[in-house]
């Protein structure tokens, strides 16, 4: 009897023993950064890449995220991630600073079928754009997510550009929205995205755009009563790393980083259509009105006010883009 007590107890000492050994630490930490809230699909999809990451490493790599510009706002973002303070966020035509093509990322009036921003990414443009930013900005791109049809929020209906005069319209920090919406008579404001909803609320700005997934989660339904259907860009934005913290991986975590990037990019474009079909109706729902709009008189009305923005070389792209997809 004594001895299978002091066997039990013993074995009882090497099971608590055990349990109490540590996990082995994770060989990288990474930090993204995000500017949307927790309830986009941008977000939701960085989150199942940080579940499969980490499992198909086997607990190598671990992905931490931070959602709401909880970390910083989005060009600050950029350059902790050059610094090696964080690692990866998402980003588009801010990033045009660095590299000038990415302008394209999000044109007003350029592109008029979600289906091209699949052809672009996918064709010369799209391969430019992610060979510079390694080279130009020191960010990999690791895919791409369809950003949507972008549309202009209010409190009073726009029908036509006439409607706008005086209009203040929060923008990103990007020239081509700036000009665009001047073109169109109305007081273009750069803002982080951050402090959109507050401004709209305490009436420092007046009307702001963005796709219908993203008014929806950003609440502005509660601060805007109109969407109008503008549809003035149609575009898209890079998930992205640092290439100082990606080349730090050995090979083979460079292979499991890479293809669950890609199935990343495959569950929030599954995410995305499923958000898109819903987001009208759920937007109605809670009581904004969608108004109709004569699109051709935007479109005439900026006229080229954004191509003249652009230089030499990127008209160049500009003319053969849009020849293409008329095409």
């Amino acid at each position: 009897m004594k001895k299978s007590l002091c066997t039990f107890f013993g074995l009882a000492l090497v099971l608590l023993l055990v349990g109490c050994t540590p996990k082995n630490e994770p060989e990288f930490v990474l930090r993204a950064s995000h500017l949307v809230g927790e309830d986009h699909t941008w977000y939701k999809a960085f989150l199942y890449f940080g579940e499969i990451l980490e499992e198909r490493s086997n607990g190598r790599i671990v992905l931490q995220n931070y959602h709401s510009e909880q970390l910083a706002k989005e060009v600050e973002a950029i350059r902790m991630i050059q610094a090696g303070v964080i690692d990866m966020t998402v980003t588009s035509s801010l990033l045009s600073s660095w590299v000038e093509v990415m302008v394209f990322c999000e044109m007003p009036f350029l592109i008029q079928n979600p289906n091209n921003v699949d052809k672009l990414v996918n064709g010369p443009l799209g391969e430019r754009i992610s060979q510079e930013m390694i080279s130009k900005a020191g960010l990999r791109p690791v895919g791409y997510f369809q950003m949507g049809t972008r549309y202009l929020t209010s409190n009073r209906p726009i029908k036509h550009p006439d409607d706008l005069n005086g209009l203040i319209i929060r923008v990103p920090n990007v020239p081509a929205f700036v000009k665009a919406w001047e073109a169109l008579g109305a007081k273009a404001t750069p803002m982080a995205f951050s402090e959109v909803f507050t401004s709209l609320q305490q009436g420092t700005i007046e009307a702001q755009e963005n796709p219908l997934a993203q008014i929806k989660v950003s609440g502005f339904y509660e601060v805007q009563d109109y969407v109008n259907l503008t549809g003035h860009v149609v575009s898209w934005v890079y998930p992205l790393i640092g290439e100082k913290q990606f080349q730090k991986f050995p090979n083979d975590l460079k292979e499991v980083f890479l293809q669950a990037a890609a199935d990343m990019q495959v569950y929030e474009r599954k995410l995305f259509r499923e958000y898109e079909e819903s987001a009208r109706q759920e937007l109605e729902a809670l009581g904004m009105t969608f108004v109709e709009v004569d699109k051709q008189a935007f479109m005439d009305k900026c006229g080229d006010a954004i191509y003249d923005t652009l230089s030499p070389e990127m008209q160049e792209i500009y003319t053969k883009i849009r020849n293409d997809l008329k095409e």
